[in-house]
């Protein structure tokens, strides 16, 4: 029995909850994964797996298994990329994964100069907003808003993520210019709903000095495309990522209204499973992808000297 190639298909499919969804991430059929789980089982003596209709779940001496298992496997995997990194080669599979707002408009195009720098890298790159586990869904990486929680994840801090207000020349010509508090609230507004929490007020930031305001939302979404949309066709003004819009603000498709206010920032941090090695490439992406990602327009590093390591 190949132990390396049971335990690699013993640890995936802990992580994935399923055999099959296993054998697709290692390229394998069905078939090899349950025999490599079967013979596994036979060699430890001792039952690894409670299987239903619906998932695979490791019983007490499984859970062993697989905490040992992971990080032995990680550790082999990023001995083996490191001498490779030793005679000048950083490839292999970079699974990352990030919001979709700043994944599109920004960290895709960061990917892809790191993958033409090398291009021995394959990266899958899940964009989408939702909170994930890296560990059990085989993320190396991931970019996310607001710090994470696990003990063996390790954080580095991006910096905070601004948002401002702005409108559409279009808007502003039919409502009339936004120069208060008080005509902020009287115009429509396009927002995410967790924005407006728990009634439709909106808290904005002006230096130390915080100060509620209510609005009248004419949507609200959780998608930061349409929300940008929906201030480009002119048909609200509202709080949006500086990142964003940094191109549509120069261009003068939107400006920014009450410029002395801005909505509570959101801070964004890079994390990654905390191993005994990091891999080559996980390393590599690092260093090139947080310095971009700190250059880019609404996003403010302030005190580096806060970060996280």
């Amino acid at each position: 029995m190949d132990i390396a190639a049971a335990l690699r298909a013993f640890v995936r499919t802990v992580e994935r909850g399923s055999v099959t969804a296993a054998a697709r991430d290692l390229s394998v059929s069905q078939p090899a994964v349950t025999k490599h789980l079967r013979n596994l089982e036979r060699h430890v003596g001792a039952r690894l797996l409670e299987r239903s209709t619906r998932m695979v779940r490791p019983t007490v001496q499984g859970k062993a298994l697989y905490e040992a298992g992971r990080s032995a496997l990680a550790t082999i995997d990023a001995a083996l990329e490191g001498v490779r990194h030793e005679m000048g080669a950083i490839e292999g599979l970079l699974r990352v994964h990030a919001p979709s707002c700043i994944g599109v408009r920004h960290l895709h195009p960061i990917a892809l100069a790191f993958q033409e720098r090398y291009p021995g890298v394959t990266i899958d790159l899940v964009l989408e907003n939702r909170a994930v586990d890296l560990v059990y869904e085989g993320f190396d990486l991931a970019l996310c808003y607001g710090r994470p929680d696990g003990q063996e994840l390790i954080v580095r801090r991006l910096g905070q993520v601004r948002r401002i207000l702005v409108a559409s020349p279009q808007f502003l010509a039919r409502s009339g210019p936004i120069d208060t508090l008080t005509q902020l609230s009287e115009v429509d507004v396009v927002t995410t709903a967790t924005e407006l929490l728990p009634r439709d007020v909106l808290t904005l930031r002006r230096g130390s000095e915080t100060v509620d305001v209510s609005v009248r939302p004419i949507m609200r979404t959780n998608h930061a495309d349409a929300i940008t949309a929906t201030l480009l066709s002119g048909r609200a003004a509202g709080p949006v990522q500086l990142l964003l819009v940094s191109d549509e603000l120069a261009t003068g498709r939107l400006v920014r209204i009450l410029p002395d206010y801005e909505v509570k920032p959101t801070e964004a941090f890079w994390t990654f499973p905390s191993v005994r090695f990091m891999r080559p490439v996980v390393r590599a992406f690092t260093d090139f992808a947080i310095p971009a990602l700190r250059a880019v327009e609404g996003v403010d590093a302030g005190d580096l000297r806060l970060e996280a390591a």
